[in-house]
């Protein structure tokens, strides 16, 4: 089968993701065999293949965005299935205990630490696969698996209260399905980003403002830019006990704080760490009753490389999907 792998970790210019040909994986016990439709590519992918993440098995597969038909034991193609980020937990330690499985030290992670969807099939455990509708497109079904759950997780970080006001910085894939659930939840959403096109689709999605700044003090906000120089500016537009989540899984440095102008009055920074699978189910039963509208942009399996460049250079207006079967 054909697979991508990141060979060499480095600039995406440099061309860190290499085609290689595989043999078909065989699951093992209680794992079930995906036959890949389609699979997003996110900024994680990105941080991979370029070593932010250092990789934790040579030549991995990246992908985590899977939506794809379980092959049968007789090789015909049966339910369609969604492959998350979260692979595996051990389920016995006090984390999975009570309930926060995504910080389990056992934890693992698809297209990190097993080969991922960026190939014509891959494996995942039974537990951690969700069950897809078959009349949704597979593009626009793909985003909400990384891009939706993890944002989805962030709004609950932010602890936004109702009918509050939510400030989203940065507007790729995650923020803008983000920001369309905290509408259905009845927030005032503030999207903050430099790019005119995400201000556009930010303020056709609903979003009460889009610019350099908030117009007004907020509740809540959420980081989805990985760029540590934001946390402050971010903090200073909280209201009194406002709530900053920070949703990347990599943020460079973050400069001083200054206790009176950004944490002073209870104002609180909070990072975000995957998603549990309830925050999984939660969502997709979120836009089960609110659809959301999925911008994305899509690339043939030849171009996976080129969808992690134009994300480095933020040229995509949602989410960049890789058509693979």
């Amino acid at each position: 089968m054909r697979a991508w792998a990141v060979d060499r970790p480095g600039p995406i210019a440099s061309r860190p993701l290499v085609m290689v040909e595989r043999p078909m994986p065989e699951p093992g016990p209680g794992e079930v065999l995906v036959r890949v439709e389609v699979c997003g590519a996110c900024r994680t992918d990105l941080h991979l293949a370029e070593g932010d993440l250092p990789p934790h098995r040579p030549l991995t597969t990246p992908g985590h965005q899977v939506v794809g038909r379980v092959v049968r034991p007789d090789g015909s193609d049966g339910e369609r299935v969604g492959v998350a980020w979260l692979r595996s937990t051990c389920g016995r330690c006090r984390y999975c205990r009570r309930g926060v499985e995504n910080l389990c030290p056992e934890s693992t992670y698809t297209g990190w630490d097993a080969d991922g969807g960026f190939a014509d099939y891959l494996t995942a455990p039974r537990d951690y696969v969700y069950p897809l509708p078959d009349d949704v497109p597979a593009e626009r079904l793909a985003p909400l698996l990384c891009a939706g759950i993890i944002g989805y997780r962030a709004l609950l970080r932010s602890d936004l209260p109702e009918g509050g006001r939510l400030g989203i910085y940065g507007f790729g894939a995650s923020a803008h399905l983000t920001a369309q659930a905290a509408i259905a939840m009845g927030a005032v959403v503030h999207v903050v980003t430099r790019a005119a096109r995400h201000r556009e689709l930010a303020l056709e999605l609903g979003a009460a403002s889009a610019g350099d700044r908030p117009p007004e003090p907020l509740d809540s906000a959420i980081l989805f830019a990985p760029v540590g120089d934001l946390v402050p500016p971010a903090m200073e537009a909280l209201d009194r006990g406002g709530t900053l989540a920070v949703a990347g899984i990599h943020l460079s440095d973050i400069p001083p704080l200054d206790y009176d102008r950004h944490l002073f009055r209870e104002r609180t920074l909070r990072s975000v760490t995957a998603n549990t699978r309830a925050d999984g189910r939660a969502y997709l039963e979120l836009v089960r009753e609110h659809p959301p509208q999925v911008s994305s942009v899509a690339y043939t399996f030849e171009e996976a490389g080129r969808a992690l460049s134009d994300i480095a250079r933020d040229r995509v207006k949602g989410a960049a999907v890789i058509l693979v079967g």
